[in-house]
């Protein structure tokens, strides 16, 4: 078994997984999952730079992930920085910052890499027998990625929509209005048609959500007491029961999400768009007519990472 850390730094959130990986059994036990709603992007998709407060919360919870990785023993780290790390101009002083606080490499990586990495982490824990090929759609704060795919990758894209993108840009209402709901909607569609461009929808066969709006919808639509990931983990549901809990959360006021008891308060007010988006994409995959469901997993970029990780002997 070899131990390892991965850490996900997104627009919203900066999460850890530490795991121990054993090669010859295929397998990947949890020792720590954590994650801290941080928001990075504040702002990025306006100024371009990362605030400095939104620097200073990340790097802090950068730190109190070294001190688990110390407390654990890992014996690798993998520090990987998407959507918000990668428009700002700054982004330098972050990963200066960082390094100083793990004492590894950061890597902002590319929108196709972050795919490639997400398709590995949730097809390869996803529970039952669901046909290929897979599309994986991991929403993010600021872009979303869609892999096709059956064992490994045949096409992904990175698109800039998210969650926090597009309530900072267009859901300022609270609930949002009519035609900020619209002007959202239309850079969503915009996004799809590129998206359409790159990875052929139509092949899909299984639908697979990942990522925090995604989980959150589905405990909406599952109706949870609270969060609970093992109920949430391969949760699979009917597209209109999907489409339904989406307008339900795009049209409630913040007040009223808040007192969700699945909902993190970080999340409270960006779950809106991110509903929006998965929305809009559920809608896209049920007009191909070979989709009905979507399959969610808990499972994401962090589980790529770890496997990874592992083989790489870092």
């Amino acid at each position: 078994m070899t131990r390892v850390a991965a850490i996900d730094c997104g627009t919203n959130s900066i999460r850890l997984l530490i795991a121990d990986v054993s090669r010859s059994r295929g397998e990947l036990v949890d020792i720590e999952r954590r994650m801290e709603i941080v928001r990075l992007g504040q702002e990025v998709d306006k100024t371009g730079e990362i605030a400095p407060e939104a620097m200073e919360r990340t790097l802090a919870a950068a730190r109190r992930y070294a001190d688990l990785c110390h407390q654990h023993e890992v014996h690798s780290i993998r520090f990987v920085a998407t959507s918000a790390t990668r428009d700002a101009r700054n982004r330098k002083i972050f990963v200066d910052g960082v390094r100083e606080a793990l004492g590894v490499e950061p890597e902002v990586i590319p929108g196709a890499e972050e795919a490639e990495l997400s398709f590995t982490g949730a097809t390869g824990g996803l529970p039952g027998g669901h046909d290929a090929p897979f599309l994986v759609v991991d929403l993010g704060g600021g872009s979303t990625e869609f892999v096709l795919g059956e064992k490994t990758v045949d096409s992904a894209i990175s698109v800039n929509i998210g969650c926090v993108r597009l309530t900072e840009r267009h859901l300022r209402s609270d609930p949002p209005t009519a035609s900020e709901v619209a002007a959202a909607t239309a850079d969503i569609d915009a996004a799809l048609t590129q998206v359409a461009g790159k990875v052929a929808l139509e092949d899909a066969r299984t639908l697979v959500g990942v990522a925090g709006s995604i989980t959150t919808v589905t405990a909406h639509a599952l109706g949870l007491p609270a969060y609970d990931p093992a109920a949430i983990h391969g949760a699979t549901l009917s597209l209109d029961q999907v489409e339904k809990a989406c307008t339900e959360l795009i049209e409630m006021p913040r007040e009223q999400r808040a007192q969700l008891p699945f909902m993190h308060p970080g999340r409270v007010d960006v779950i809106g768009a991110g509903a929006l988006v998965w929305r809009r994409i559920v809608e896209r995959m049920g007009a191909t007519g070979r989709i009905g469901q979507q399959v969610t997993s808990e499972h994401d970029i962090l589980d790529g990472m770890a496997w990874g990780l592992a083989w790489s002997k870092r």
